[in-house]
């Protein structure tokens, strides 16, 4: 089974593809644009999710979504529509990496996405070039909450990948941005997202028996869960920022 298509299943009961609950994502978009108004960039869309909360009662806002997958982008677009909200949206097909815009935007969202970019500082640095002056990011990636050891490497991850959360934060406003609020994502959090994953991506492989895939499905969300009980649970953090440049 392509990971793609693993993943747009598993997030089918937890649609935001990162550890944050309903109303941590309201609380991040309420500090993000307190007016409502402007024009809002989801670089790495996926489903649409975070469009279809900033778009929901601020009827000043546009958004514009960029995915490589078009076939996550006709999800976005069935979320809009199904959310009254499509008419305000475009949805492009685009490597986020290799996007370009006529003019810039008020908000830029870039949450889970630094892989795409390789690292947090490349992200905001492409961020940049697509932000008005005066306008605020909304950046997501890992940190680690403690050292890791051994069984963390052991499932994939470099111990250099990332910075402990007060090293992440100097990285960002060395770098000239200034956090206007912030939201280190809760255990509580990352257990609701790692068991929806497995979980959903699982009751799939179990209802559809006969699909040439279930097996496959069956064996990522049991590898998945795994790696996250026995490998990165309490040891790789979230943090979701809300930036703006300092000059």
């Amino acid at each position: 089974m392509e990971s793609q298509r693993a993943s747009a299943i598993a997030h089918g009961d937890h649609p935001i593809a990162a550890p944050l609950s309903d109303e941590s994502v309201r609380r991040l978009l309420d500090r993000a644009m307190p007016d409502g108004t402007g024009r809002v960039l989801d670089l790495g869309c996926g489903q649409g999710q975070w469009l279809a909360r900033a778009l929901d009662g601020r009827p000043g806002l546009r958004g514009t979504g960029v995915d490589v997958d078009a076939a996550i982008l006709e999800q976005a677009r069935q979320t809009l529509a199904g959310a009254g909200l499509l008419e305000r949206v475009d949805l492009i097909v685009s490597d986020a990496k290799g996007a370009s815009f006529p003019s810039p935007f008020e908000l830029v969202l870039a949450v889970g996405v630094a892989h795409v970019f390789d690292g947090l500082l490349p992200t905001l640095a492409a961020v940049r070039e697509h932000l008005a002056p005066g306008g605020a990011v909304v950046v997501g990636d890992g940190f680690w909450e403690r050292p890791p050891a051994a069984r963390t490497l052991d499932v994939g991850f470099a111990a250099d990948e990332y910075e402990d959360l007060a090293t992440t934060v100097d990285q960002v406003t060395g770098d000239g941005w200034e956090p206007v609020y912030g939201h280190v994502s809760t255990a509580a959090e990352w257990d609701d997202y790692e068991f929806s994953w497995t979980g959903t991506l699982t009751r799939w492989a179990l209802d559809h028996p006969d699909d040439s895939e279930s097996g496959a499905a069956l064996e990522i969300a049991t590898r998945h869960r795994r790696d996250y009980l026995r490998g990165y649970r309490g040891t790789l953090g979230f943090v979701t920022l809300v930036l703006r440049r300092s000059a």
